[in-house]
């Protein structure tokens, strides 16, 4: 397995909502620094989940279901990849949510 080389370098992520959990993200965002598309937030499966799960939004079923391609992160390190999700964060499970093209907004869509 090849070691990823990721967008943001360490320094670059900024304390932006500490202490807030572990979420996943895929590679479309800490890789390929795409902003997050569509982000949805689910109960959690372990102790530290935050529930939210994190995509650029042009992911297919085949790259979403190889578990190389995504990871877990805080969700402090997403933040700081893409700041525009931090005023959805607080959203009660579950609840998904799409940008909004051209903005820095988006909008609730059926999960």
């Amino acid at each position: 397995m090849t070691e990823k080389k990721f967008f943001l370098a360490r320094e670059s992520i900024r304390e932006l909502v500490p202490q807030f959990g572990a979420c996943l993200a895929t590679d479309r965002i800490t890789v390929e620094g795409r902003k997050v598309g569509y982000m949805y937030r689910d109960n959690p499966t372990f102790p530290q989940d935050t529930g939210w799960r994190f995509f650029a939004g042009d992911e297919d079923q085949k790259y979403i279901d190889d578990p190389g391609n995504s990871s877990v992160y805080a969700v402090n390190t997403i933040a700081s990849y893409d700041p525009d999700i931090i005023p959805y964060l607080f959203t009660p499970a579950p609840c998904a949510f799409e940008k909004i093209t051209g903005t820095t907004n988006y909008k609730r869509v059926p999960l």
